[in-house]
């Protein structure tokens, strides 16, 4: 029982630990990458789709995302989804190659960005305490129930808060590695 409860405490932690690299990764950091496009969806025959799904995004060069939509009569659709997209991206249409250059990023949208990332991680933190929480009142539950001893639920909460600090420790250290990223210019 007290093995069950852990590991799934795990298993949601690493799951809320790779929700942040997810979001983390939408994050512009002024540099070209084709990831920066995934969770745009585009209006495909009325069925929003993601745009991976309906053209082939790849790098013209280091400040340029290059989008090739597989129909033609797509290139607007695609167009108009990343532009409204809210990421203060300004795709141009050049044929059937859509060009979407990345701007330079200011001091003022670093410190904005980096508020951001800060507020991401504090939200991941708070995921992995509630499951901490989740887990311990799991415990309890067994003590009350007289399903375990007072030092198994003892040891398996202390189990549980080591593997939370460590899943802290881990969001810190992805935050401080997005936060020079966003800061080297």
């Amino acid at each position: 029982m007290i093995a069950e409860i852990t590991t799934d405490a795990r298993q949601r932690m690493v799951k809320s630990l790779d929700s942040l690299g997810a979001n983390l990764a939408k994050i512009r950091t002024g540099r070209a990458h084709t990831g920066l496009l995934d969770h745009v969806t585009v209006d495909y025959y009325g069925c929003q789709t993601l745009i991976t799904q309906v053209a082939n995004i790849s790098l013209v060069d280091a400040r340029t995302i290059g989008v090739q939509p597989w129909e033609k009569n797509m290139v607007g659709k695609v167009e108009r989804a990343i532009r409204d997209a809210d990421m203060g991206l300004n795709p141009a249409t050049n044929g059937d190659l859509i060009r979407v250059p990345m701007p330079m990023l200011t001091e003022e949208r670093r410190r904005d960005l980096i508020k951001l990332v800060k507020s991401e991680g504090e939200d991941a933190k708070i995921a992995v305490r509630n499951i901490r929480r989740d887990a311990n009142g799991s415990l309890k539950e067994l003590l009350k129930n007289k399903e375990v001893s007072e030092d198994d639920e003892r040891r398996a909460q202390d189990d549980v808060q080591k593997l939370t600090d460590r899943f802290v420790v881990e969001i810190d250290q992805m935050l401080a590695v997005k936060e020079t990223d966003l800061m080297a210019v």
